[in-house]
C-alpha cells in the first residue's frame, strides 16, 4: 500500500463528485485509511479550485499523503492540481489507468470521473491506485524531467 506511516491521505470533490466522494470515504473508513476531507460537504454547486488547492497544498507539504480528488469530468479539479509543483494528477476511468499512474508516474494524486464510472468501479480503481507501487528505474528519470524550476 502507497500509505506513507503516520500520513492522512487528502480528500475533495466539487459538487459533481460530491456523492461519488462519500462513497469513497465510506470505502476508505472499512480499509481503516484515515483521511482528511478538505470539501466540498454537500452537492450544491460550488467551484473545484476551493477545495483543490488546499487539498494539493497537504500533499505538497508532505503533512498528507496521497491525494483523491473527483469533479465531473475529472479535467477541471486535474488540472488545478497540477498547477502545483510537487503534485501529479492522474485521471483514471479504470483499474489499468490507476495502475499505470502509479507504476509509471508516480502519481500522487487519484482523479476520479464522477460522472463517467460506476460507484464499484471508482472503488476498484482506488484499491489498485492504493495498492500499486512505482516501479522506479527508467520512470524515475522521466518523473524527475517534470519540474519546469
Amino acid at each position: 500500500m502507497i500509505l506513507k506511516e503516520g500520513k492522512k491521505l487528502a480528500i475533495c470533490s466539487d459538487h459533481a463528485g460530491y456523492e461519488m466522494k462519500c462513497i469513497v470515504e465510506g470505502y476508505l473508513e472499512s480499509q481503516g485509511i484515515e483521511y482528511d476531507d478538505y470539501g466540498t460537504f454537500s452537492a450544491e454547486s460550488c467551484d473545484y479550485p476551493d477545495f483543490a488547492h488546499p487539498a494539493a497544498f497537504a500533499v505538497e507539504d508532505g503533512s498528507h499523503y496521497p491525494g483523491i480528488a473527483l469533479c465531473g469530468s475529472g479535467n477541471g479539479i486535474a488540472i488545478t492540481l497540477n498547477k502545483h509543483q510537487g503534485i501529479r494528477a492522474a485521471i483514471c476511468w479504470n483499474t489499468e489507468l490507476a495502475a499505470l499512474a502509479r507504476q509509471h508516474n508516480d502519481a500522487n494524486f487519484l482523479v476520479l470521473p464522477a460522472r463517467f464510472i460506476a460507484p464499484e468501479l471508482a472503488l476498484a480503481i482506488v484499491d489498485t491506485y492504493l495498492n500499486t507501487g512505482f516501479e522506479g528505474g527508467r520512470h524515475q528519470n522521466r518523473v524527475n524531467k517534470i519540474p519546469l524550476t
